[in-house]
C-alpha cells in the first residue's frame, strides 16, 4: 500500500469521524415540541389586577427591515399597552421563538431601539423582585427627541431566565451539548416617562400583577420553570 493510498484512507477516516462527531453534537430534541403549542395572545389576560388594555393606543410598528429580521427569529409576537385606574400606562411586548440555538438568538431591545433611531442612554443589569424569585433583567433608557422611554426586559432560554450576553450563550451551549434545541421568550415592559426610577417601580408592579394573574403554565413560559 503506497503513501498516497494510506493518506487517502486516513483523510477518509478523519472526515467520517468529523461527520459522526458533528451529528452526535447536533441538537435533535426541540423543546418547543415537548412543551406543546400555545397562543401568545391568550397567554396574558386583556385585564388583570388594576390593569386593562388601553384600546385607544395603537402600538408603534417597526420598519420593514427590522420586522423581516424579527420574523426570522420569532414565531409569535404580542404588543399591547395597558392602563391602570390612575391613568398610568405600561407597554408590554412579548416575542417567542421556538429555536433559540446560537444561530437564532433573540433580537435584544438595546439593538432594536437603536436600529429604530433611538439613543440608548442607559443599560444596566438589575434584579426584579417577584413572589416567584428575583429575575435577572436589563434596565434601559431610550430616547428619541422629547420621548424618553425607560425599559425593563428579560430573556428566557429553555427553562431558564438569563441575562443576555455571556449567560445566554452559556445556556445555549448547555442545551446544545445535551442534544436539545431550546425555545425562548423576550418579555419587555416600558413607559413614556422622564423619571426612570419611578418608571421601573411601576413596571415592577405591572409585572408582578401579570405573573399573579396568569396560569402556572403561562407563568413558566414567561419566566422559566427554573426561575431564580
Amino acid at each position: 500500500m503506497n503513501k498516497t493510498t494510506i493518506s487517502s484512507i486516513v483523510l477518509g477516516v478523519a472526515m467520517l469521524l468529523t461527520a459522526v462527531g458533528t451529528r452526535a453534537l447536533t441538537p435533535t430534541v426541540n423543546m418547543a415540541d415537548q412543551k406543546g403549542r400555545f397562543d401568545l395572545e391568550a397567554l396574558v389576560p386583556a385585564a388583570f389586577g388594576e390593569w386593562e388594555i388601553d384600546r385607544s393606543i395603537v402600538p408603534l410598528k417597526v420598519d420593514p427591515a427590522t420586522q423581516e429580521a424579527l420574523n426570522k427569529i420569532y414565531n409569535q409576537t404580542l404588543a399591547r399597552t395597558y392602563v391602570n385606574r390612575a391613568g398610568e400606562r405600561v407597554m408590554l411586548s412579548i416575542a417567542y421563538g421556538g429555536d433559540q440555538s446560537s444561530n437564532m438568538a433573540v433580537h435584544r431591545p438595546e439593538v432594536c431601539y437603536v436600529a429604530q433611531g433611538f439613543n440608548m442612554n442607559s443599560n444596566q443589569l438589575a434584579r426584579l423582585s417577584t413572589p416567584y424569585g428575583a429575575l435577572p433583567v436589563r434596565h434601559l433608557v431610550a430616547s428619541q427627541g422629547a420621548r424618553v422611554e425607560p425599559i425593563t426586559y428579560w430573556i428566557t432560554v429553555g427553562n431558564h431566565t438569563i441575562d443576555p450576553g455571556v449567560s445566554q450563550k452559556l445556556q445555549q451551549l448547555r442545551y446544545g451539548l445535551a442534544g436539545q434545541v431550546p425555545d425562548g421568550m423576550l418579555v419587555r415592559v416600558s413607559s413614556i416617562e422622564t423619571d426612570a426610577p419611578h418608571a421601573y417601580g411601576l413596571q415592577q408592579r405591572f409585572v408582578n400583577d401579570m405573573l399573579a394573574h396568569v396560569s402556572p403554565t403561562a407563568r413558566q413560559r414567561l419566566i422559566g420553570s427554573d426561575a431564580p
